[in-house]
């Protein structure tokens, strides 16, 4: 994965929750279930790209982010 789509990806994210916190009238306590799901989802994912996470690495299209950074 290029950085700029990774770039682009969390860029994507941070709109949606923009979203969610501005446009969406619901409740504060769905919104912070929501916000911290989301940014859990988001750090578990990072980890996994870079590999620090147990288990094997994540495959994105055909190259593994740890290919790429050795």
């Amino acid at each position: 994965m290029l950085l700029i789509q990774l770039v682009v990806i969390l860029v994507v994210i941070g709109v949606l929750l923009y979203i969610v916190e501005t446009l969406l009238p619901i409740d504060a306590t769905i919104k912070m279930v929501i916000r911290v799901v989301i940014l859990l989802a988001v750090i578990l994912w990072l980890l996994g790209l870079v590999g620090l996470l147990p288990g094997p690495p994540l495959k994105v299209g055909a190259l593994r982010l740890a290919r790429m950074l050795a």
